[in-house]
């Protein structure tokens, strides 16, 4: 008889260590933008995301700890970040495919339905106003920032110049236009804006 060493037994997942399958959590991600559209941001419930994903609440408390995360993760998704800085040569170019990329989120039916809500919630709550302003602000910036640093190595802007004050002039008007009141965007609307946005910031150097 040998005294061989009985052989390792093959090590498993710890218990609750389940693997989370992409296809469920798309098909929460587009229960979500569903639900947003039948009953708003306020009425809306992880009951009711589940439900029209087929899936348990289980499903989705793993992958997000309250609706309102779930909606942020989403916003994030189609928001600014990671968006590579415009190169177009020039500042009003710069500026003017920034407003493009802008408008077209503030018109996915996410933003639309949800933005006004997290803003309220956000004054209410900091830490919501945290994760808010990560979801909504920080790729946003990081555009702004960039374009203007393109700007001063063209010698168009100095480098006294406020890449936030750049962001203000640029997005505040699409987000009244937009999110308040919800008016379409005119042809030329952009072109125009995008003008003023460049007078603006030379303006404030002169």
């Amino acid at each position: 008889m040998t005294n061989e060493p009985a052989p390792t037994p093959a090590r498993r997942a710890p218990a609750g260590a389940a693997v989370l399958r992409e296809d469920v959590t798309e098909a929460i991600r587009a229960a979500v933008v569903e639900e947003l559209a039948a009953v708003g941001f306020a009425r809306m419930s992880i009951e009711g995301i589940a439900r029209r994903a087929g899936v348990g609440k289980t499903a989705v408390y793993r992958r997000w700890k309250s609706k309102l995360h779930l909606v942020l993760d989403l916003v994030a998704a189609f928001a600014a970040d990671g968006l590579p800085v415009p190169a177009t040569g020039s500042l009003y170019g710069d500026v003017r495919a920034l407003l493009e990329v802008m408008s077209h989120v503030l018109r996915h039916p996410v933003a639309s339905a949800v933005i006004p809500d997290l803003l309220v919630e956000a004054a209410r709550n900091p830490e919501i106003a945290d994760a808010v302003r990560g979801a909504l602000l920080d790729g946003q910036k990081r555009l702004a920032e960039g374009i203007v640093a393109e700007a001063v190595a063209r010698g168009e802007l100095p480098e006294s110049t406020c890449p936030e004050r750049a962001l203000d002039l640029a997005i505040g008007p699409l987000y009244w236009r937009q999110v308040v009141v919800r008016d379409a965007v005119p042809a030329g609307y952009l072109d125009d804006l995008a003008r003023s946005v460049v007078a603006g910031l030379k303006a404030d150097t002169a």
